[in-house]
């Protein structure tokens, strides 16, 4: 039996455009790939490790024909809409009660900062939850087992009353060899919203 609903955020509540995103921003660094210490320095914003002042020094010393604004713009590009009716799904879970609601997501500060600014509705979102996890506050990031047995061991959880929904298949793997029931939601063709219409919980 199922008492506990796991959400990622991006790409399952507000939408968002890593690849064309990514592009864009090779185009503009004038790279062809992010090179090993810009993924290193990314893993390590994401995870909290570095302050967002850091992270914004590398990338202006890293391309200096680039300045502050530019770095921000094209990191925040993947972020897309977050279509209401997911909200509204969402508070018709919180307020039913029939589930605990946990959200964790790799999202980093400036994402959320951006968000917060952007999203007229992000702290009524976040008040449905049960458990708001970040990665960049518990310095956790997905795929790591880490973060899974982390949430089970702190919440108090039974891997087996757990569904996890996320769009990114190796995050879903994971939850699933931990015992997680799982939805591998894709984007293109699927909408959280239709959480039980299309799964039995």
């Amino acid at each position: 039996m199922i008492k506990t609903l796991i959400f990622d955020f991006g790409g399952v509540f507000i939408n968002v455009d890593k690849e064309g995103a990514k592009r864009r921003a090779l185009s503009v660094y004038k790279v062809k790939e992010y090179t090993k210490d810009m993924e290193k320095v990314n893993d390590l914003y994401d995870r909290g490790k570095i302050s967002t002042l850091e992270f914004i020094e590398f990338y202006l010393e890293k391309f200096p024909h680039l300045d502050e604004y530019q770095i921000l713009e094209l990191w925040n590009d993947c972020i897309e809409d977050f279509p209401y009716h997911r909200l509204r799904f969402l508070k018709q879970l919180a307020k039913d009660k029939r589930y605990r609601l946990i959200l964790i997501s790799n999202m980093n500060q400036l994402h959320i900062e951006w968000i917060i600014n952007n999203v007229r509705f992000y702290e009524e979102f976040v008040s449905c939850f049960d458990r708001f996890y970040l990665s960049h506050e518990i310095n956790l990031r997905k795929p790591d087992p880490e973060v899974f047995k982390f949430i089970l061991q702190n919440d108090d959880l039974n891997p087996e009353e757990c569904f996890f929904v996320d769009n990114t298949k190796a995050n879903t793997e994971i939850a699933k060899s931990l015992g997680m029931k799982t939805w591998n939601i894709d984007p293109n063709k699927d909408d959280v919203s239709n959480l039980f219409q299309t799964h039995s919980l």
